[in-house]
C-alpha cells in the first residue's frame, strides 16, 4: 500500500512542477508595448505641447504580437494629427504611415504621455508613446542593513 501513495505523490508533484513551470513561462511573455505601459504607469508623464516629436515609439499590436518602431508625429491642440505620423528607417529617413483607420475621424488625444489606441479595418491597434516626456524615476530610501553587533 505505501507504494501506490508514493507512486501517486510522484506523479502529483510531477504534475504540480509542470503546471508552475508553464505558468512561469507564460508570465515571462512580455512585449514591448507592454513594457512601456508599464514605465508610463509607474513614473507618469509631463503633459505633451503641440509641435512636431520625432522621438516618439508608435506600437503596432494584433492578436498577442506586438511591434514597437521609432517614429515621427505632429501634435496640434493636444491631439495626433493621424495624416501625419512617420517610422523611421535605420538611415534616419521617414516614411508616412498609411493605415486606415476604422475611425478616421475620431480625435487621438493624449493622456499621461500616451496617445488614445487608433484601431485599423484590419483590426491593428495603434499607439504612440512620448517617451521623453516619462517623469524621472522617484528618488527611493536607503534601507538600513540588519544589526551586526556581538552581544
Amino acid at each position: 500500500m505505501t507504494m501506490k501513495k508514493f507512486l501517486l505523490f510522484s506523479v502529483l508533484l510531477i504534475t504540480i512542477r509542470s503546471i508552475q513551470a508553464q505558468t512561469k513561462i507564460d508570465n515571462t511573455k512580455v512585449d514591448c508595448h507592454q513594457k512601456y505601459a508599464q514605465v508610463f504607469e509607474k513614473r507618469g508623464a509631463t503633459p505633451v505641447e503641440n509641435g512636431i516629436y520625432d522621438d516618439v515609439i508608435i506600437t503596432f499590436r494584433k492578436g498577442s504580437m506586438a511591434d514597437c518602431f521609432y517614429g515621427k508625429v505632429k501634435v496640434q491642440q493636444g491631439k495626433i494629427n493621424t495624416y501625419e505620423m512617420y517610422l523611421k528607417f535605420e538611415d534616419a529617413t521617414y516614411e508616412k504611415i498609411n493605415k486606415k483607420l476604422r475611425y478616421p475621424d475620431e480625435e487621438i488625444t493624449i493622456e499621461g504621455g500616451m496617445s488614445r489606441t487608433m484601431v485599423t479595418i484590419d483590426d491593428e491597434l495603434i499607439t504612440v508613446l512620448f517617451v521623453k516626456n516619462i517623469k524621472p524615476k522617484k528618488k527611493a530610501y536607503v534601507k538600513a542593513a540588519d544589526p551586526d553587533f556581538d552581544l
